[in-house]
Order: structure tokens, then C-alpha cells, then sequence
């Protein structure tokens, strides 16, 4: 699937390319393929606008502009067969300038000519099917490269004959890697894998492409929907707030949880959410990005690496696709709006979406559901106390206590944070005592305590044989844990 600023291009009957233009709501069908249509992908420019489609036995490029003439005179419409016999390709690409084509093949990826049938370069390294590449925009001569091996790979071609690898990744996941995506504005590229995780790595020359921050979105997304459900219950609103998050509840016993393979990593135009000058200024120095997954649609933020919203498909009962095998979408949005292409999983069935941008975003951020109520809320945190602990953590001041010190009834009362928090344990005396000794021991026991202590604290001679002698077993947890660290209380 591919979209431009008004077309979209997929596959018709498996081996027709069909371009829907949006403003007209015409479709253009192509005809070239044998087999079925595996990869599709608009060019860098719009005059003219060009579209690449591939399956096994060709890879075509049409000029849209030419088709159309065409068509309208009674012609059928012919491309450009630029490659013949590459494979199986799961991706294709044009460069900044539409003069040469990446095609990833199999375990290579292949350099060809726009605008004839010539193969420019071949690049091998990976060990399993390249999913994608992309051309770095400001250093046209390199050219980035993700596959199932799990691994990412950046190469200089200059001139398009003669190739350098400059650097190869370690294993970042158990899972392929499936969608990649370079971030002009922050020099770095974003890479997400079929487990719904996502890898930042900075394309800075002084940064040796160090990984910037690995997100997992399973947890964002529930972190998200879990705010927004409780911003609802809050303003006593939560039923008419937004769609989101319906089916997102607690997984049921026996049922199977999806997984959250990254299809897609899209910019998004985040502009149109703002109408003042003071939040669009700010939204144009922070990059938004479009997730697209097989369940639906995210937007994070890259500036705090926080999700902005997210659209489920199931949340929708008029979408005929719950679960999407591909998806693409517009970069920029036309009258506040973005087109969003998906193909069915299981199914040979192609949904468009208009997704308002605007009205997704509002209807799930938290100050939007405060702002709808006319009472003024004030939020409680509370946190749950953990059991068979006794330590205290600086950072966030969470008390944690034991169950043996809990002498009296614990109430359930909130716990309010200020701007300032001063953490408890360390500059002061504690509040509450929590340890209180046992004095009616026996002299008779305190003395033995007293001799096993100094046995036990004589120091270990050097010349002896280590221990191999089994005294006691004893278990601390239910299940298999490290132990990192044994000190002796005395």
C-alpha cells in the first residue's frame, strides 16, 4: 500500500495497481503484473508524480501524468519495467531525486535505474529478507536498511556502483524488524519490530549511532488508555468522552492477546490540533509520528516519548477490518484530515479511512475532559502498599512496610503529592518505629546468640578448601529469582 498527498495506490485482483485519486474519486487501473503486486511506493516528488509497483517477475514505474493522458485518449496505459526476475520484494523506494529505485529482494537489496532497465548496485549483508530501506535526506549518498535478522545496517553508495558498509547493529529483539523511518529533524532513525517495540538510534556523526531510547508500546498504550479512562470516570463523563479503550478492559481467562506488530512508522502533521500561534510554534519544534499496527493507530510524541492518542479499529463496528495486515497513510492532512489505508489480515478487503486529526487528539487528552466539566477537580494519587518489604526508594518517596510491623489498622486514605517532596528516612528520625525489640529473651539465649555470632564472623581461612558441606535450604521467593547480594545482620 502507498499513499501521496491525493492518491492512494493497492492492489486490485492481485495483480492490477489501482490509483484512487481522492480529490476526483476516480480510480486508474494499471496493468503490467503476472503475479501478485507484493510492494508499492509513490516517489520523492509530485511533478511528475511517479508510483513503483513490484511483484516476483517485474518491478514497473509509472508516471501518473502519462497514465491518465492515456487513458483519456482511449490508450491503455504502460509503465517502465525496470527490473525482471528479482524475487520476492517486500519493499520498494525511490531516492530524493526519483532517479534510481531501492528494491529489497530476498536478502539484498537492489539499486535500479528510473528510468530504464539497468541494476546500478547490488547490496548483500543481511542474513534473512530485507523489510525495509530508506534514503538519509541529508547525506544523500547513504542509505539505511532493516531486516528479519533482526539487525539494521547503514551503507554509503556513491554513484550508485560502488558501496561501503559503515555500520551494522547487534540483535536488537527476538522478533523481525518490520518498519523503519529517519527523523530529519532529530537525525535519527526509528525502527519498530512485530512485537511492538520500537528502537531510537541518533545518526549524529559524534553519537557512533548509540540507541537513544527503546520504547514498548504494549505499555504505553495501556498507560494511555488507562488515563483517559480514569480522566472519564472522574468528570462523571466517561461513557461519551471518546471511543477509545473499550475493548482494552482486563483480558479475560482463556482468551488470546494480540500481538502489536509495527507496520508502519508515518510523520505526523501534528499542526492542525493547535489553533493559536503560541501552540503551533511549539508543535513545530516537537516531531509527532503515526504508529500503525495490525489493531489500530497511535501518535507519540518523540519530545517526551508519550502517546498523544490512539485509534482502535475494533472500537468502530461499521470498519469491516479489526485486525490489518498492512497500512499507509498522508504525511500531511487536507482540511484537517488524513487518509488511512489498510488491508484486512485475513481477508482480500482494502478499507480507506478519514481520520480528523483534531477531534482524535481532543477527545483524549486529559485537560480536554477537565475543561468539559464546570467543577473543578483535583486529582488524587494513590499507590498500593507492597507487603514483606523494608526498604524506602529516594526518587519517589513510596513507602513500603512489612507485614510483621503493622500493629495497627492501616486506613485507606489518599496521598497527596506537592511540588515539593521531601523524602523521609535519611535527614530524620522516622515517624513511626518499625522495629521494636523483644526484651523478654532469656539470658540463657542471649549468650548463645552472642558465641554463634562471633563463630560466624571469624574470617574464612585462606589455606582451607572451599565448603562443599549442605547445611540448610531455605526459600525467600515463589519462583526462580537472582539473588545479587547476601550481607550477614549479625
Amino acid at each position: 500500500l502507498a499513499c501521496s498527498h491525493h492518491h492512494c495506490a493497492f492492489p486490485l485482483n492481485r495483480n492490477q495497481l489501482c490509483i484512487w485519486n481522492t480529490a476526483t474519486a476516480q480510480p486508474l487501473h494499471l496493468s503490467g503484473h503476472h503475479y501478485s503486486i507484493s510492494a508499492v511506493s509513490f516517489g520523492s516528488k509530485t511533478n511528475p508524480l511517479l508510483v513503483c509497483s513490484a511483484s516476483r517477475e517485474f518491478v514497473i514505474v509509472w508516471n501518473l501524468d502519462e497514465c491518465t493522458r492515456q487513458v483519456q485518449e482511449g490508450l491503455t496505459p504502460r509503465g517502465i519495467v525496470i527490473g525482471t526476475l528479482l524475487g520476492t520484494v517486500l519493499h520498494v523506494r525511490f531516492s530524493l531525486d526519483d532517479q534510481q529505485v531501492a528494491v529489497c529482494a530476498g536478502n539484498r537489496i537492489y539499486m535500479l535505474s528510473a528510468k530504464n532497465e539497468a541494476i546500478l548496485a547490488e547490496l548483500d549483508g543481511h542474513l534473512a529478507p530485507v523489510t525495509a530501506a530508506e534514503f538519509c535526506t541529508w547525506e544523500k549518498s547513504m542509505l539505511i536498511s532493516v531486516s528479519e535478522d533482526r539487525t539494521f545496517k547503514a551503507r554509503k553508495v556513491w554513484d550508485y556502483f560502488t558501496s561501503q558498509l559503515i555500520y551494522q547493529s547487534g540483535v536488537l529483539t527476538a522478533f523481525p524488524l518490520l518498519s523503519l523511518l529517519i527523523d530529519e529533524d532529530n537525525k535519527q532513525i526509528i525502527t519498530g519490530c512485530a512485537e511492538g517495540q520500537l528502537w531510537i538510534f541518533s545518526l549524529i556523526s559524534d553519537h557512533n549511532y548509540r540507541c537513544v531510547t527503546h520504547i514498548n508500546l504494549k505499555k504505553k498504550q495501556e498507560k494511555f488508555c488507562n488515563k483517559v479512562r480514569k480522566s472519564g470516570k472522574e468528570i462523571g463523563e466517561g461513557q461519551n468522552n471518546s471511543r477509545l479503550c473499550k475493548t482494552n478492559n482486563m483480558t479475560p481467562e482463556g482468551s488470546v492477546e494480540a500481538s502489536l506488530p509495527i507496520l508502519l512508522i508515518e510523520r505526523c502533521d501534528f499542526s492542525v490540533c493547535f489553533h493559536n500561534e503560541e501552540n503551533i510554534s511549539s508543535a513545530l519544534n516537537t516531531s509527532y509520528f503515526w504508529i500503525g499496527s495490525s489493531t489500530g493507530l497511535l501518535i507519540i510524541n518523540l519530545a517526551n516519548f508519550e502517546l498523544e492518542g490512539v485509534l482502535s479499529y475494533k472500537d468502530y463496528s461499521d470498519l469491516s477490518i479489526q485486525f490489518a495486515g498492512s497500512c499507509a497513510l498522508t504525511r500531511k492532512a487536507v482540511n484537517g484530515k488524513v487518509l488511512c489505508l489498510i488491508t484486512s489480515m485475513f481477508e482480500d478487503m482494502i478499507a480507506v479511512l478519514e481520520v480528523n486529526l483534531a477531534a482524535l487528539v481532543r477527545t483524549q487528552q486529559s485537560d480536554f475532559l477537565l475543561r468539559a466539566s464546570e467543577k473543578s477537580l483535583s486529582v488524587i494519587s494513590r499507590y498500593k502498599i507492597i507487603l514483606n518489604a523494608s526498604f524506602f526508594d529516594l526518587d519517589y518517596a513510596f513507602l513500603f512496610l512489612t507485614l510483621k510491623c503493622i500493629r495497627c489498622m492501616v486506613k485507606d486514605q489518599p496521598l497527596v503529592f506537592h511540588n515539593k517532596i521531601k523524602s523521609s528516612g535519611y535527614t530524620a528520625a522516622p515517624h513511626m518505629t518499625m522495629f521494636s525489640p523483644n526484651i523478654n529473651v532469656k539470658k540463657n539465649e542471649v549468650s548463645k546468640r552472642k558465641t554463634n555470632c562471633k563463630c560466624k564472623n571469624k574470617e574464612y581461612p585462606l589455606e582451607s578448601y572451599p565448603p562443599i558441606k549442605f547445611e540448610k535450604e531455605r526459600s525467600f521467593t515463589c519462583k526462580p529469582t537472582p539473588i545479587c547480594c547476601i550481607q550477614y545482620s549479625g
